[in-house]
């Protein structure tokens, strides 16, 4: 198999593509980098992926960094099922939701931020700043969802696209923390119709275990 995905299971960003990726119907193989353990910044993560991070798509003879872009490109190469609205102002709103999730919500509540706050204040503080990081940016996007083109299922119009790969694993997260989303009623129902969707259920992390993932 010529796609190889390179990931951890229980990491937001690598959740994303795998759900794009579902739903492009593109096959691939799975290797796994144990966030915990420290595998990101072994030798052998670095030479796929510099920055020491995941996820990294290998695809088309080229490795592709970052999830949103990693999105991107699927999208330019394949664009069939479209994850983008044809209408440019949709299209930027679009990718509006899926940034307020990855560029404010995710870089806050990362392994490393986490790990450091933990260090600085205690295990307490750790839960209690991603709690409440998590909530305030959830209610932002709750907001932004309130649009013409939310039609009460996906993020955008009728079919799930790049803004709902972005906000399922964020919401799931949200669970995994405690934090109460019974205030997003938008947010909510993006996520049961996602949920019925097969391409989102493959990609859960519960379905997708440690011993699974090995490469």
């Amino acid at each position: 198999m010529s796609v190889v995905l390179h990931d951890y299971w229980r990491s937001s960003a690598s959740y994303r593509v795998r759900i794009a990726l579902a739903l492009k119907g593109i096959a691939y193989r799975r290797v796994t980098v144990d966030l915990v353990a420290g595998e990101q910044r072994g030798a052998a993560n670095l030479r796929v992926n510099p920055q020491g991070l995941v996820p990294a798509l290998e695809i088309d003879g080229r490795v592709l960094t970052q999830s949103l872009a990693i999105i991107e490109y699927l999208e330019e190469t394949r664009p069939e099922p479209a994850l983008l609205p044809e209408d440019a102002a949709a299209r930027a709103h679009v990718r509006a939701l899926a940034l307020a999730v990855a560029c404010e919500i995710h870089p806050v509540s990362n392994l490393r931020v986490l790990d450091r706050v933990e260090a600085l204040a205690g295990s307490e503080a750790r839960a209690a700043w991603n709690r409440e990081n998590i909530a305030r940016g959830l209610e932002a996007v709750e907001r932004l969802l309130d649009h013409p083109g939310f039609a009460g299922r996906f993020c955008h119009g009728d079919r799930p696209g790049m803004a709902d790969c972005v906000l399922i694993p964020q919401i799931d997260n949200a669970r995994r923390w405690g934090v109460n989303i019974d205030a997003f009623a938008r947010i909510q129902r993006v996520e049961q119709a996602c949920k019925t969707l097969i391409a989102f259920r493959t990609a859960f992390p519960e379905n997708v275990t440690p011993q699974q993932a090995r490469g």
